[in-house]
């Protein structure tokens, strides 16, 4: 499909949102959501390795009606479809992270807010129905933290997602060349109140900047067991890829780990979230709920 035929063929899948996107979007914009880390080996792996594994169907079952839904921490959902934490919504979209709020909310799905959303939780969390999340990363000043999880709990939030695969930030190459920042007018919402809502504008990317000035670089389980303490809310861990660090997340309080790679956008080489699940499922039994993300693009992959 050629980018002038673009917005007038059906739209029938996420591969042709794709095209789509691309074909109206600025580049830098579109590159900061398609792109992952270095040679975007893990990004490709995430997608490819879905299709790699086979469906053995059942025949004269004499099920009739089908139904998909499923619960997440006791929370009924319409599918086992759920929207992740991505962030800066309105580079694509004027409505920003209020638009996918009320999109999960049609589905009757889980919506994950990112704490870098270009509008505030206070103002996305009416529009979501329920499930609603909030993602968390840890800053390096810890009343930066607490007070994002306390306005969390505050503007209806029902679980904290604590994302821990990005102490450092992954060399996204295509943010290099594109001097990736928020163009003007956008900020990182949640924080501007507390200072820290601008992003620099530099050569290379001023999202890895902005994290390396703010987020905290040596996590630990204690900052798990922090967390846990410092919240009413169930905290979920995304950002897992091995077995004994899932267990070790659930033995420290975690009530869901989500098997993520963050969309092969930090640690190049990493495995696919499809080959790294059936490990963690292994390690953790039923010690708690797991998800996982990445890669997933049609139906046949769930």
């Amino acid at each position: 499909m050629s980018p002038s035929a673009a917005p007038h063929e059906p739209l029938l899948n996420v591969a042709d949102y794709a095209r789509a996107a691309r074909a109206a979007m600025e580049r830098k914009a579109f590159d900061y959501y398609e792109g992952g880390a270095l040679d975007e080996v893990t990004l490709r792996d995430n997608s490819e390795s879905w299709s790699r594994l086979k469906l053995y169907y059942r025949v004269l079952t004499g099920t009739g009606a089908r139904d998909l839904s499923t619960t997440v921490l006791g929370q009924a959902v319409s599918m086992p479809i759920l929207v992740a934490p991505t962030a800066f919504h309105k580079l694509a979209c004027a409505e920003g992270e209020a638009a996918a709020a009320r999109a999960a909310k049609a589905a009757r799905t889980l919506f994950i807010l990112s704490s870098l959303s270009n509008i505030a939780m206070e103002s996305v969390f009416p529009e979501a129905g329920s499930p609603r999340w909030f993602q968390l990363y840890i800053y390096k000043d810890r009343g930066v933290t607490l007070e994002l999880v306390q306005r969390a709990e505050a503007a209806g939030a029902e679980a904290i997602v604590l994302t821990v695969d990005a102490p450092g930030w992954g060399t996204r190459e295509r943010d290099v060349r594109n001097s990736f920042s928020l163009p003007e007018g956008l900020t990182v919402e949640n924080l501007s109140p507390l200072g820290k809502g601008e992003m620099p504008e530099m050569p290379g990317s001023g999202l890895a900047a902005y994290v390396r000035a703010n987020f905290k670089s040596d996590l630990g389980f204690d900052d798990l067991d922090w967390l846990c303490a410092a919240t009413r809310l169930p905290v979920v861990v995304k950002g897992v890829c091995r077995g004994d660090d899932a267990r070790r997340c659930a033995e420290h309080g975690a009530k869901a780990v989500v098997v993520s790679n963050h969309g092969g956008r930090q640690l190049d080489t990493a495995p696919a979230t499809c080959e790294a699940l059936p490990h963690v499922v292994e390690a953790v039994g039923d010690l708690c709920e797991i998800y996982v993300d990445g890669g997933v693009r049609r139906g046949s992959d769930v």
